[in-house]
C-alpha cells in the first residue's frame, strides 16, 4: 500500500453570498420552469456575488472556519486555492487572501486548477506537504464565482450554478487514527465536453454519464485503499452538481441515499467550492467528534477523486 500522509482536521468553514438567484428569476431569463429545474437537478435557488471578488469570499470561508475554533492564524504557512474563476491571471487568488487575512510571515500560497475537484486535490496536496515537516498548518480552500463565466442565454447550464466558498484548515498529525486516503486523476483527451474559454459550455449527457462512473469508481477504489466497507463510513460528501448523478450512483452502488449529505437545493453546483462548504454544513449539524467522512467529485477536464477523512 502507498505511503498514506497524516492529516488532522482543525477546523472548517464557508461563505455563501447573500444574493439569490431563483428558479422563478431563471424562468424570466430563459424558456424553463421551476418544475423542469427542479425535476432535472434538485436545484431550488443558488447565491450569487454582487460587488466580491472570490478571493474576498474564500476570505469570508477562511474567517469562519478561523473564528469557529478560534485559531491562531501565524500558525498558516501554506495557503492553497482552488478555483477556476480566480481574481485575476497573476498574482494567485490566494496571494490576495494570504494579503487580506494580514499573514506577514513566511507562507507558501498557491492556486490550483482542477474544476469541481480542485478541493478535493487541494487537500491530497496539502496532506502531503504538511506530512514533509515544513509546514506547521495549511489552509486549503475552494472558492468560485460562476455566475461570470454563465451563459444567461443557455437553459441547459445556467440554471446549475452559482457562488461561494469553503475552507478547511489542517495540521500534521502522527497517529494512524489520522491517516488520510486520496485517490485523485484526470483524462485530457475528454476535455472538450465541458470548458471555460468565455463561458462554461457542457455536453450534459456526456457529463452526466461520465460523473456516474467515475464517482463510483473514486469511491470503490479509495475505499480499497484505505481496507474500508461503506458500512465504516458516516457520511459521504460528494460534489453538489446535480441530484440525479448522486441519486444514480446510490441506486448503482446500493448505497442508502441517506449516507450522502446534499446541499445543492439551495447552492447549486459552486465547481471548488461545493464539497468545502457542504463539509462545513455537515459540521454545523454533526460536530466534529470522531466521524470518518468520504469525498468524491468530478469536474471539466475531466478530473475526478476522493479521498477518506478523519472529524
Amino acid at each position: 500500500m502507498n505511503h498514506q500522509p497524516k492529516m488532522k482536521v482543525i477546523s472548517s468553514g464557508k461563505y455563501v453570498p447573500p444574493g439569490l438567484i431563483t428558479n422563478e428569476d431563471l424562468e424570466k431569463l430563459v424558456e424553463t420552469s421551476d418544475e423542469w429545474i427542479t425535476t432535472r437537478t434538485g436545484i431550488k435557488t443558488r447565491h450569487r456575488a454582487d460587488g466580491e471578488l472570490t478571493s474576498e469570499m474564500a476570505v469570508k470561508a477562511a474567517l469562519n472556519a478561523i473564528e469557529r475554533v478560534n485559531y491562531d492564524v501565524n500558525k498558516i504557512d501554506l495557503i492553497i486555492m482552488a478555483t477556476i474563476t480566480g481574481d485575476q491571471s497573476t498574482p494567485s487568488t490566494a496571494n490576495f487572501i494570504q494579503a487580506q487575512l494580514g499573514l506577514t510571515h513566511e507562507v507558501m500560497s498557491f492556486d490550483i486548477n482542477a474544476a469541481c475537484t480542485g478541493f478535493v486535490y487541494g487537500l491530497e496536496i496539502a496532506a502531503n506537504m504538511l506530512q514533509s515537516g515544513r509546514f506547521r498548518a495549511a489552509l486549503v480552500i475552494g472558492g468560485e464565482m460562476l455566475t461570470k463565466i454563465v451563459d444567461y442565454t443557455d437553459r441547459n447550464t445556467c440554471v446549475l450554478f452559482g457562488d461561494g466558498a469553503g475552507a478547511m484548515i489542517i495540521e500534521p498529525a502522527v497517529t494512524d487514527y489520522h491517516n488520510a486516503y486520496f485517490f485523485n486523476a484526470a483524462r485530457g483527451d475528454t476535455a472538450g465536453s465541458l470548458t471555460v474559454v468565455n463561458k462554461i459550455k457542457m455536453d450534459g449527457k456526456k457529463v452526466y454519464l461520465f460523473a456516474v462512473d467515475a464517482m463510483e469508481q473514486a469511491i470503490r477504489r479509495v475505499l480499497h485503499d484505505a481496507a474500508l466497507d461503506i458500512s465504516d463510513i458516516d457520511m459521504i460528501i460528494p460534489h453538489q452538481a446535480n441530484e440525479r448523478i448522486i441519486q444514480s450512483v446510490a441506486k448503482s452502488m446500493d448505497i442508502p441515499l441517506e449516507k450522502f449529505m446534499m446541499n445543492l437545493s439551495e447552492y447549486g453546483n459552486t465547481s471548488a467550492a461545493s464539497i468545502p462548504m457542504t463539509i462545513s454544513d455537515y459540521i454545523d449539524q454533526y460536530s466534529m467528534h470522531g466521524q470518518k467522512i468520504l469525498l468524491v467529485g468530478f469536474g471539466g477536464g475531466f478530473t475526478w477523486g476522493s479521498a477518506i477523512i478523519q472529524l
